[in-house]
């Protein structure tokens, strides 16, 4: 482990962990320009940045490379995350997903749903930045304002269940916020990145009928969602995405009434000063169209469409840098 002082922390990327999954795409290939691995089932997912037990994102360039999130955490702690981190794992899952077909219909736990259902549930809040969408793909998210919980209950295994959701058309650019109890589906054809609570803990709904390679469903938990979907929240996820461009650096809010993290969409056409000042959280930073510097005088990154880079909270004044023609879109977190 080769750790070094905290002066010298500079933006760290990590190495993507690629998932297969039944539902996997191609747009990792052929919008990110990525080279995937080989595996059984086409790649769904990729966690970008993850520090749990089972899963431990490694630095992939730097003094710190082939040092592990959860060594550069327990080693920097408050200089790493921010003056607002109270100990433990990194806070946030970073991942992009690539629906080949849509995922299946799930909710995530709150903490008093955890607590009533155990087994370790965690409680999961999300929010998706729709990257790219092919011709006709929609998101499903939430309830219709008119649907009972009867309606839902009595529907929820069946097809006629898309009945009592919020459906809509995928719109690269927009965003949706995703609270623990929101009724989810992810539609063929989206490419997105998603910003999530540390949490693996998700209760599958309905797979639509699907079978795995061996003609098995998979386990669906009907009981336990039920005890998270929140019923009467009838609010729209939809964030709604900047419509124009502009010659002039802009700043859009996306998630700022989140207790768990803010996001907000950086249009960077010229040189733009950011700094993590007064150290209060790292800022986590997501290039979604054009290749972006980032750093400073001494340290720093190239971030190409869909890479992802840690500023250690520590780390003061920094540049986005611009390297394309146009409006390069960041994706910038923080904590709350």
């Amino acid at each position: 482990m080769n750790l070094i002082d905290k002066a010298q922390l500079y933006p760290l990327k990590f190495t993507p962990i690629y998932k297969d999954k039944m539902w996997g795409g191609s747009q990792m290939g052929t919008v990110l320009q990525r080279d995937l691995p080989e595996l059984p089932d086409p790649i769904g997912e990729s966690w970008e940045i993850v520090d749990r037990e089972d899963e431990q994102s490694i630095v992939t360039e730097g003094s710190l490379k082939g040092t592990s999130i959860n060594e550069l955490i327990k080693f920097y702690g408050k200089d790493m995350v921010g003056s607002l981190f109270q100990g433990g794992r990194f806070p946030l899952l970073v991942k992009i997903i690539d629906a080949g077909k849509r995922l299946s219909l799930q909710v995530h736990p709150d903490r008093n749903s955890c607590a009533e259902i155990g087994e370790g549930a965690e409680p999961k809040t999300e929010m998706w930045y729709i990257i790219a969408a092919r011709p006709g793909a929609e998101i499903m998210a939430g309830l219709k304002m008119r649907t009972t919980r009867h309606q839902v209950i009595d529907k929820l295994t069946s097809a006629d269940i898309e009945q009592c959701l919020q459906i809509f058309p995928s719109i690269p650019g927009d965003a949706y916020f995703i609270s623990s109890g929101t009724i989810h589906a992810i539609g063929e054809g989206n490419l997105l990145l998603e910003i999530q609570q540390s949490s693996d803990t998700t209760y599958r709904v309905s797979d639509w009928g699907r079978v795995d390679s061996n003609g098995k469903p998979r386990e669906l938990h009907v009981e336990k969602a039920i005890k998270s979907i929140h019923f009467t929240d009838r609010a729209s996820p939809r964030i709604s995405g900047v419509s124009d461009s502009s010659n002039r650096n802009r700043k859009y809010p996306v998630i700022n009434h989140c207790p768990y993290f803010i996001v907000d969409d950086l249009r960077v056409v010229h040189e733009l000063p950011e700094t993590t000042e007064p150290g209060k959280s790292f800022h986590l930073l997501t290039a979604i169209n054009h290749q972006i510097k980032v750093g400073n005088t001494a340290f720093n990154t190239i971030l190409t469409p869909g890479d992802s880079c840690l500023i250690p909270a520590c780390f003061g004044q920094y540049k986005l840098t611009p390297l394309e023609p146009g409006e390069s879109t960041v994706i910038r977190t923080i904590l709350q």
